[in-house]
């Protein structure tokens, strides 16, 4: 499974880098605003930082708008996904930006349905939203194991599952045992992944013994 990390803070994206874990970046006009800069300035800055996929998120509305805010965002960097809403105008502009051999990723999937249809009009990524549909007494990691189901079925789809919303790592751990390609991780959630106390105790333990042996081996 690959690690996207969900968020348009550059301080938070090196140092998640810098581990070697980060494949990927998704932002969108909420995270822009959160960091109170140019979207331009912010996706250029991450694709310098991170050389997979980074999803920089279209704000028009209709096709026409849709294409031409995409032709400045695939402009900044080689790596940019263009991110772009499942609707009717969303759908028609990933396909011609599939045509055009940029990659894409559909945003605000909430239905099985709906992931069909991103896929058939070629979108690089589907990204259903887990945690909103847990929020309203939905399931769903029943919605991710729908559409990697579907997805399977058909060996042409090439639409990768990016499980977004995510909102602990059980939402992961789950995703990857369905077999989502992809999943995208708000920093906090993402560093609670290293965390167990087992692990805590044992390396204290350990230190401890290392301790009273009085060596060194540096």
């Amino acid at each position: 499974m690959k690690f996207f990390v969900d968020t348009a803070d550059t301080a938070e994206i090196k140092a998640l880098a810098a581990s070697g874990l980060v494949d990927g970046v998704t932002t969108n006009p909420s995270l822009i605003a959160k960091s109170g800069r140019n979207i331009l300035e912010v996706v250029a800055e991450i694709c310098a930082i991170v050389p997979g996929p980074v999803s920089a998120e279209v704000a028009a509305t209709e096709y026409e708008g849709m294409m031409r805010e995409a032709a400045v965002l695939r402009k900044i960097a080689s790596n940019v996904c263009v991110k772009l809403p499942l609707t009717p105008d969303g759908l028609r502009a990933c396909k011609t930006l599939n045509g055009e051999g940029v990659m894409t990723n559909v945003t605000l999937c909430f239905s099985a349905a709906q992931a069909l249809l991103a896929a058939k009009a070629g979108a690089t990524f589907i990204s259903p939203f887990v945690g909103r549909l847990d929020d309203i007494g939905q399931d769903g990691m029943e919605l991710i194991a729908d559409i990697v189901t579907i997805y399977d079925n058909y060996p042409n789809f090439e639409t990768e599952v990016l499980v977004a919303s995510v909102r602990h790592p059980i939402h992961i751990v789950e995703a990857a045992k369905l077999g989502a390609h992809v999943a995208t991780l708000p920093p906090n959630v993402l560093r609670m992944l290293y965390a167990h106390p087992l692990t805590d105790k044992g390396l204290a333990g350990f230190l401890k013994d290392w301790a009273a042996t009085g060596q060194s081996i540096a």
